[in-house]
């Protein structure tokens, strides 16, 4: 509650410009830095930068279909550097690197990025 004649600022500042994918893949990176955190010293600067590259690229490329007219090919780099980034968290669990609570976590955000990107490409298409 506020005194009289003061405004309430709210919670979160509204961000109109921001993508829903966007904001979802920084939560992820955000995740994943953690995640990486626990990888052996050996694979952190091998398996880890890999991963880390791709979430960068993935960041880059959504930003890139955001302010692109014709999205399409833009489009479908998003979608194949999402399942790059799959198949090396997959990697990274099958080598014991993950457990399966990260494993799940992470598997689940990557399948709402996927849904999302998923119809951005039939909004595009259509």
């Amino acid at each position: 509650m506020s005194r009289r004649g003061e405004r309430e600022l709210p919670a979160e500042p509204p961000v109109a410009s921001e993508l829903m994918i966007r904001q979802k893949c920084e939560a992820m990176i955000y995740a994943a830095y953690g995640f990486l955190r626990q990888f052996p010293k050996y694979e952190r600067h091998v398996l880890g930068a890999e991963i880390r590259e791709s979430l960068c690229q993935l960041l880059r490329l959504i930003v890139t279909c955001n302010k692109r007219y014709h999205k399409k090919t833009t489009l479908q780099d998003l979608d194949v550097e999402l399942e790059v980034l799959r198949s090396r968290v997959r990697l990274a669990h099958g080598l014991g690197y993950l457990d399966m609570r990260r494993y799940e976590l992470w598997s689940r955000m990557n399948d709402e990025i996927g849904r999302m990107i998923g119809g951005w490409v039939r909004s595009v298409q259509g």
